[in-house]
């Protein structure tokens, strides 16, 4: 082989070795292999939770509805337990282009829109109803516009229940018994100061790293619904659970409005129609199964329940009150903040 050939020989296997090299470093395999978007339309749709979840659930009903009634004009890619991206990429994603829908927990937006963490604050809700009223009133309303400010579209506001304690290390009755535990959260402000007023640290961590997170002792507890602390088997590495309802966890239906407002009138007319369906069904699937797994819980023998009373809820709500008036503070929508001080009022 003369020196020519040798060359151009170490020239191609650097290529080679460069193109291995990508496709190993690359995390998730995306296929963006789609027909003309002329005869088909692709809506790939990642979550982080699992199948059989509210979120899952709805979101796999939401592709059968809409491949059904479209024909198989479109096609909705459902990827859920994080296959595709973490909760923490999905927003950058669907910027780019590269997803169309995303369902993140509400407290995800938070550094985007703040007035969105009005869901995060504790005892804010005392059921279902009354986030229900929330999302189909003025204030969900005032979401929309204030999304609609950000380049997105917020399409539907779907359940997941009512959160609760679970911890490694004791029960937890009283706001006194947080102190100097360690927990996990997602990015809220509301929430880190939920925790700081009761004595807790707590650090931001993504969900899907959550389980691996608990195993290795990183963190003493965290807060979560029902059905994401019995599908996820959190209760194996957190031996208490108290039932204290503190918070709501609900999700955000978004899509790019450019994207939004790319769709022909008629077929986005009958995705809005379809969501409007989907979100009344994931309502009912979302009680139903906190009701049905909670049950589960119940049964399962190395985990320890304390349902709060209500002298013992009272305390709770007391020790949380300082977290409304830290979020009035920090947002200036009238709309909002009229909603938060009428609900502060009963907190105590």
């Amino acid at each position: 082989m003369n020196r020519i050939s040798i060359i151009r020989f170490l020239q191609l296997a650097a290529i080679l070795f460069f193109i291995i090299f990508e496709a190993s470093c690359t995390p998730r395999t995306i296929d963006y292999d789609q027909v003309s978007p002329e005869e088909k339309l692709i809506i790939r749709f990642p979550h982080v939770t699992g199948e059989n979840t509210p979120k899952g659930l709805a979101a796999k009903r939401f592709k059968e509805l809409v491949e059904a009634k479209s024909g198989g004009k479109v096609e909705v890619q459902v990827f859920p337990n994080s296959s595709l991206y973490s909760d923490y990429e999905e927003i950058d994603q669907l910027k780019k282009g590269h997803i169309q829908i995303i369902a993140p927990q509400t407290a995800k937006f938070s550094n985007i829109i703040p007035e969105a963490q009005l869901f995060d604050l504790p005892y804010l809700f005392q059921n279902n109803k009354e986030v229900w009223e929330l999302a189909d009133g003025p204030v969900g309303k005032e979401l929309g516009h204030l999304f609609e400010k950000k380049g997105y579209k917020l399409l539907a506001i779907w359940d997941n229940g009512f959160k609760q304690i679970t911890n490694s290390k004791k029960p937890i009755k009283k706001p006194a018994d947080f102190f100097g535990l360690n927990f996990r959260i997602v990015s809220s402000q509301v929430i880190a100061n939920q925790f700081e007023l009761v004595g807790a640290d707590s650090s931001v961590l993504a969900f899907n790293e959550l389980y691996q997170a608990l195993e290795q002792g990183k963190f003493q507890g965290e807060e979560n619904t029902v059905s994401n602390i019995n599908n996820k088997k959190l209760y194996t590495l957190q031996k208490y659970m108290t039932k204290s309802d503190h918070g709501y966890l609900g999700y955000f239906i978004v899509t790019d409005k450019k994207f939004w407002d790319s769709i022909p009138r008629d077929t986005r007319k009958m995705l809005e129609d379809t969501l409007t369906e989907v979100t009344d069904w994931e309502r009912t699937t979302a009680v139903q199964m906190e009701q049905d797994q909670y049950a589960q819980l119940q049964k399962q023998p190395e985990l320890t329940i304390h349902e709060l009373t209500s002298e013992e809820k009272k305390s709770w709500k007391a020790s949380f009150h300082d977290a409304y008036n830290a979020y009035i503070s920090s947002i200036n929508n009238n709309v909002i903040k009229d909603y938060v001080k009428k609900k502060e009022q009963r907190v105590p």
